[in-house]
C-alpha cells in the first residue's frame, strides 16, 4: 500500500480483507504482477503539470485514495459471480486494471467485461510471470500503434525502446510490417536486436534528430528529445505518438505540425478484453514475446519501485507472490 506520495519508503506490506465478487465479477488469486514507470511516477506525483492538478484531484490530496497501485497481472480465477459466463474457477488469466489500479495485491475483483481495463484467458505459452508484464505495456502501445494507422513498408522508429512500451512496440511494429528504427542506451540494444529491430540507435553517441532520415511514425515514449525536430522528421503524412508529454513538449510539437498534414497522438488506454486476446494470440504464434529484466518478491516492493526508476531496466520488472 501507498500510504503517501514520495520515496519507494512510503510503500508498507499491510494485511487487508480479501474481496468478494459481485455478480458479474470474478476473483483472480494473482500470482504475478509487475512495477511501471507509471507505478513510479504516481507513487512520487511525478506528472507533467498540465495535468498535475486535475490528478491530484482524483488520486488524492494528501495521499493516494487507491492505496494498492499496479496496473497488470496474471493469476488464476478464484471464484466467479452468479452472472459471469465466459470465466471459470481454476481459469489462469491475465489482465490490464485500467484507472482502478489494484495489482499489487494478492486478491483482485474483476469485471468479466470491464468498460475500463481488460482481462482473459493468459497465453498457453506463457507462466505467470511472464504473462503479468503483457497486459499494460503491449495494450498501451497497440492502441497508439492503431491511432498512427501503422502499415506494411513504413519506417517507425521508437525513442526510449528499451522499456516496457518500447520493446512491445518495437515487437508490434514489426508484426505491422513496418521497418523499426530503436533507440536507448548502448546496454539495451543487443536486446533491442533481438527482439526484431532493424536498426538501433545508441542515444549517448548519436542524436537522431541530427539525421536527414525520415519517418511515418516516430513513437516517443521518454520525453527526452525536442518535439519539434521529431515533428520535422516525419514525413508528408508523418504521426508522432507521444506516450506521457509534457506540457511544452506537447505546445512544441503541436506549434511544429500546424500547417501541415503531421499529426500529433497522445493519450491511449490498454484496451479491451477483445484486444488483450489479440495479443495473447501474438503471443501464443510466437510473434511477441515480453522481456523480463528483474522479479521481486511481493516483500520487495520499495526495492522494485527503486530499480524500475533507475532508467536501466530492460523491459519490465515483474513482483512475484508466493
Amino acid at each position: 500500500m501507498c500510504t503517501g506520495y514520495g520515496p519507494p519508503d512510503v510503500l508498507e506490506l499491510r494485511d487487508v480483507v480479501r474481496p468478494v465478487p459481485k455478480n458479474d465479477e470474478v476473483l483472480v488469486r494473482i500470482r504475478a504482477t509487475t512495477v511501471t514507470a507509471a507505478d513510479c511516477e504516481l507513487r512520487r506525483f511525478d506528472l507533467p503539470s498540465w495535468v498535475w492538478v486535475p490528478m491530484r484531484l482524483w488520486s488524492g490530496i494528501r495521499r493516494p485514495r487507491q492505496p494498492v497501485f499496479g496496473h497488470e497481472l496474471a493469476g488464476d480465477v478464484d471464484s466467479v459471480g452468479k452472472d459471469v459466463g465466459s470465466l471459470r474457477r481454476g481459469d489462469r488469466v491475465f489482465a490490464a486494471t485500467g484507472i482502478g489500479l489494484g495489482a499489487h495485491a494478492e486478491y483482485i475483483c474483476l469485471r468479466e467485461n470491464p468498460e475500463d481495463g481488460a482481462i482473459t484467458t493468459m497465453p498457453a505459452n506463457l507462466n505467470c510471470e511472464e504473462a503479468a508484464a503483457v497486459p499494460y505495456g503491449a495494450g498501451e502501445a497497440s492502441e497508439f500503434l492503431r491511432k498512427a494507422d501503422v502499415r506494411s513498408g513504413q519506417r517507425v522508429l521508437v525513442n526510449g525502446a528499451g522499456g516496457s512500451f518500447g520493446t512491445f512496440a518495437v515487437q508490434l511494429a514489426k508484426v505491422l510490417g513496418a521497418h523499426v528504427t530503436a533507440v536507448d542506451s548502448a546496454p539495451k540494444l543487443e536486446m533491442l536486436r533481438a527482439i526484431g529491430a532493424h536498426r538501433v540507435v545508441d542515444y549517448s553517441q548519436d542524436d537522431f534528430t541530427d539525421s536527414p532520415e525520415t519517418y511515418d511514425v516516430i513513437f516517443d515514449v521518454v520525453r527526452n528529445t525536442p518535439s519539434g525536430r521529431m515533428v520535422r522528421m516525419l514525413t508528408e503524412n508523418g504521426c508522432l505518438l507521444m506516450a506521457n508529454p509534457g506540457f511544452l513538449q506537447l505546445i512544441g510539437a503541436m506549434w511544429a505540425s500546424r500547417g501541415t498534414r503531421k499529426r500529433v497522438v497522445f493519450g491511449a488506454s490498454s484496451g479491451t478484453s477483445e484486444d488483450l486476446a489479440h495479443l495473447r494470440d501474438l503471443v501464443e504464434a510466437g510473434k511477441l514475446r515480453p522481456v523480463i529484466d528483474r522479479r521481486f518478491p511481493l516483500e520487495q516492493m520499495a526495492e522494485a519501485h527503486r530499480y524500475a526508476e533507475t532508467g536501466q531496466k530492460l523491459g519490465n520488472v515483474v513482483v512475484t507472490f508466493v
